[in-house]
């Protein structure tokens, strides 16, 4: 009952304000998305957050390929401390057949969630996931933590596909340094 209640406040904290006026240009999108090569884990390096990761420490994706356009997704967070208990959501991404870069996540059927993969680099260790209304945006990488330029450019990507960057939150890992979004 829990798990279906986190669900559905999910879902309406998603598809809260879809009657935005404001016109903006299309999100970029990862046209050429190898899927096989992005499934994996995945670390949250920083956030604009849903309700639920206002204060994920320790933020993971995990991606895997079910086949039929679909992958099971598993995002695991430690909800106020890095020492806190594991908390898990898990929902289905429905992956577009022509575009592999735009998904829809289903956290409650028959419910689905604007998700796109903005940015993928050549060597497929960071990640840039958003939505067309731009309220959430996630940076991820392989690793917990990135490098300084890397940081910095990914940041900049954010920014330019007109998100506000003062919502970024940066998510605490085990042994990353700790570093500000500017």
């Amino acid at each position: 009952m829990i798990r279906r209640l986190l669900g559905i406040g999910t879902l309406l904290v998603m598809f809260s304000g879809c009657t935005s006026s404001a016109q903006q240009s299309p999100l970029p999108v990862t046209e050429d998305l190898d899927l096989p090569r992005f499934m994996g884990k995945w670390y949250v390096i920083a956030n604009i957050p849903t309700v639920f990761e206002r204060d994920a420490y320790a933020a993971t994706e995990e991606y895997r390929w079910l086949g039929e356009q679909k992958v099971a997704t598993t995002f695991r967070y430690r909800k106020g401390s890095l020492d806190a208990e594991w908390r898990e959501m898990n929902p289905t991404a429905f992956v577009d057949e022509q575009r592999p870069g735009v998904w829809k996540m289903q956290f409650v059927w028959p419910f689905k969630a604007d998700y796109r993969v903005m940015y993928v680099d050549d060597a497929y260790t960071v990640a840039i996931v958003g939505r067309e209304k731009r309220d959430y945006v996630w940076l991820m990488a392989r690793s917990p933590q990135m490098d300084a330029a890397a940081l910095d450019a990914s940041i900049e990507r954010i920014a330019q596909a007109g998100y506000d960057i003062t919502q970024l939150r940066m998510i605490p890992h085990p042994g990353a340094p700790e570093v500000a979004a500017q």
